[in-house]
């Protein structure tokens, strides 16, 4: 089901969520990478309330920089504003990813917010892979990524949600999330996407939805570099459960999973990256550790 987005598009931050001065964290995080001598660094850091990156880590060398975000709530809740904005400089190659799934609680009526804000200069690599983030029933909430890229600047980003607690039998019955995200290549829009998932709707059990499965996942690479070549190599990787497809479009692939679990979606989405950094990023796939811990 489409809507309008969830926040304006126009604006710079989430908006303030309703609800009793001071209730919810406002948290936010700015991260800057830029390239220095075959390095890739973590130049600018700065946080507001609790979100940060403790420190640069470097598991494939000194070209790629890893940060793993911490976000110590655990958990997005109603009220909450969260923001997260990273520059990556020219030439400069950075992975965020974050230590554990991330939650989006249910509410008692204030609207959650999350921004994510992104742009990625000539050259430069940005991969945002985060684990899955779970959906509790009740939830309130309301995402967006933006993504601004400049001249053969690459982006990989990865957003995978698990529809309920579904280990202890929860299903989204109640509440809604709603999603927006946006790519733009030196000021042309490339990918324009908004959403609305509303907890018992008929969508959820819909075979031209979600087709009665909790887990749903969507992998978009934004590259020039991007040819049949790798589209094809893409689609004869399959996920050993549940349901993924690609497609290609001008200067992007989107993967989509729908499914049971969040392991087998992982897994697949970990399989198609293996297959596409190489050629996109010029390196092999390390699956960050904090994945196995």
């Amino acid at each position: 089901m489409l809507l309008a987005p969830p926040f304006p598009l126009s604006s710079t931050e989430p908006p303030v969520s309703p609800g009793a001065p001071g209730e919810g964290w406002r948290a936010r995080l700015e991260l800057g990478f830029a390239a220095s001598d075959g390095r890739s660094v973590l130049v600018h850091r700065r946080h507001e309330g609790p979100l940060r990156v403790q420190k640069a880590l470097y598991p494939e060398g000194p070209a790629v920089c890893h940060a793993l975000l911490l976000h110590p709530p655990a958990g997005i809740a109603g009220g909450d504003a969260l923001t997260v904005q990273v520059r990556v400089g020219e030439g400069a190659h950075a992975l965020v990813t974050t230590p554990g799934a991330g939650k989006w609680y249910r509410s008692n009526g204030p609207l959650a917010t999350q921004l994510l804000d992104f742009e990625v200069a000539a050259g430069g690599v940005l991969e945002w892979l985060p684990q899955e983030s779970i959906v509790f029933d009740r939830v309130r909430g309301a995402t967006e990524t933006r993504v601004r890229l400049a001249g053969d600047a690459c982006y990989i980003g990865l957003d995978l949600l698990c529809l309920g607690r579904t280990a202890s039998g929860e299903r989204l019955e109640r509440g809604s999330l709603g999603m927006a995200s946006r790519i733009e290549r030196d000021g042309r829009l490339m990918w324009s996407e908004q959403g609305l998932i509303e907890g018992g709707s008929r969508l959820l059990e819909s075979p031209v939805g979600l087709a009665g499965q909790p887990v749903t996942g969507t992998l978009l690479v934004a590259s020039e570099a991007i040819d049949a070549g790798l589209l094809e190599a893409c689609r004869e990787i399959r996920p050993a459960v549940g349901e993924g497809g690609v497609t290609r479009l001008p200067g992007l692939l989107v993967a989509r999973y729908l499914g049971p679990a969040a392991e087998p979606a992982r897994a697949w989405f970990v399989a198609l990256w293996a297959a596409l950094r190489p050629a996109l990023a010029g390196r092999a796939a390390e699956v960050p550790r904090i994945w196995h811990t």
